[in-house]
Order: C-alpha cells, then structure tokens, then sequence
C-alpha cells in the first residue's frame, strides 16, 4: 500500500516527467511524420520501390511487394496496410509481409528515437532489418504456396485528395497523436511513480525474470520492456530516458534493451 503522503508527490513527479518526454519525444516525431508525409504525398514513396524490388525473390514474395515493404519500413504499418490494400497478394504472401514489417516498420523514425534514448542509430536499424529477413527466411518454407494459398482481395483505389486536404488531415492527426502521447506517457510515468512508491516494481521484476533470463536481459529492466512490448518503441524510449536520468539502471543494460524491444514492441497494436 501507498502512504497518503507519498501520493500526491508520486503523481506531481510522474507529470513532470510527462511532460518532459512528451516534449523529448515530438522534437523527434513531428519533423520526421512531417518529411515522410511528404514524400508520400509527393508520390515518392511509391517509386523507391525499386531499391527492394530485387530482394523480393529472395524473401519468397513478388516483386510487387516491394511497394507495401517500401511503404511500412518509412511510412509505419498503417502505410503498408493502405498499400496491401490495393494489391492482390496470396494469404502466404501477405503473411510475409506483415511478418516482416512488424519487426521493421516506420525503421529510420523509431531508431532514430532509440539513438535519443542511448543505441547507435546504425545498429538499431541492422539489427531489426536481420531479425526481419531470419524471420521470413524460417516462416516461409512452412506457409503453404502456390494458387492454394489463397488470394487476398484488392480494395479499390481511393481517389487523391487535393495537397491542402492532405496537409490539414496530417496537422489535425499530428494534434490528436501529441495528445494521445502527453495522455500515454504522463499515465505511464505516473503509474511508474505510484508503484515505485508503494515498492511494486521489484515484485514485478521478480515475476518476468525467467523471460528476461531467456532473452539475456537484467531484471531491473522488466518494467521498461514490458512498457514497450505493449505501448510500443516510441512510448517504451521515453520512459528508458526519464529512468535513465533517474539512475534506475545501469547504461550496460540499455544496449540489450533497446535491441529486444527494437524486435518486440507494440504487440498487441501491432
């Protein structure tokens, strides 16, 4: 149990810190959603399909598929999914793909949100592009091929809206999100103050060190990777900065971190 006491002060703490990662964080992700709206309204996402295109085969897909792949590593999952939306893949094929892009989607935002939070950039980016070819490599000799695996019906094409509808619809989503992520982080943090007062965050560490163990991880940083493995890698890298400054681990456990929830993050969004 929490004294009264402590209350009041565990949550006052837990807003500031809100506060600041919110601040840390859209210095990060306005300028790059602004820079891949571009490029996506602009029609340049849809021709740097070509730099994958000749990867597809290797990884058991048409090269048709280096649009949606194009699409999710800059734009994220919601860009591949509007892209899946206008092809017609087998359910294999699709598989594949979002396989691949759930480990690797929306790639050069969110490493550059974890070489903020203490993982070279480089690295961040390697390692989570070959945990996303392995995977594909190891999944697809076991999904069935061929014209029995099913087809996946394209949607019809929407039509384009003009460049100023685009640019209020990107301002207005980008509001909603800053909201979204000041409510997330500052609950997040919040919650993070109440349990460190009332000492709940060892006895949770307690109960995930066999799969922290299993993954090479230390338990002090249970708590962050299981923020991360539900909320996601952006949320997950804001509360790794404030626990950081508040010296809750050391710097030797941020590098294992970052590459496990660099694959694992956003499970249940996702």
């Amino acid at each position: 149990m929490i004294a009264a006491t402590k209350i009041g002060p565990a949550v006052r703490e837990g807003l500031q810190k809100g506060v600041r990662g919110t601040l840390w964080m859209l210095k990060i992700l306005v300028p790059c959603s602004l820079l891949t709206f571009l490029i996506d309204a602009g029609g340049l996402l849809y021709h740097l399909d070509f730099l994958l295109a000749p990867a597809m085969g290797f990884l058991s897909l048409p090269p048709e598929a280096a649009l949606p792949l194009t699409a999710g590593l800059l734009a994220g999952i919601y860009g591949a999914v509007a892209a899946l939306a206008v092809l017609d893949f087998s359910m294999t094929e699709t598989i594949l793909v979002a396989v691949f892009l759930l480990i690797s989607h929306n790639i050069i935002q969110e490493s550059l949100v974890q070489a903020r939070s203490g993982l070279n950039f480089f690295k961040a980016t390697i390692v989570r592009l070959l945990a996303s070819v392995a995977t594909v490599l190891c999944l697809a000799p076991m999904l069935p091929g061929g014209e029995d695996a099913g087809r996946v019906v394209a949607a019809v094409p929407q039509s384009i809206a003009p460049f100023s509808a685009q640019l209020q619809g990107w301002v207005w989503d980008t509001g909603v999100l800053s909201l979204q992520i000041f409510l997330i982080i500052s609950a997040m943090m919040v919650v993070m103050e109440l349990m460190r007062a009332a000492r709940i965050i060892p006895v949770l560490a307690r109960i995930l060190r066999p799969l922290l163990w299993l993954m090479g991880l230390h338990q002090r940083v249970g708590i962050l990777w299981l923020t991360a493995a539900v909320f996601g890698l952006t949320y997950g890298a804001a509360v790794i900065v404030e626990e950081a400054r508040a010296g809750s681990f050391e710097k030797s456990d941020i590098e294992p971190l970052q590459l496990s929830i660099g694959i694992n993050h956003a499970l249940i969004e996702d």
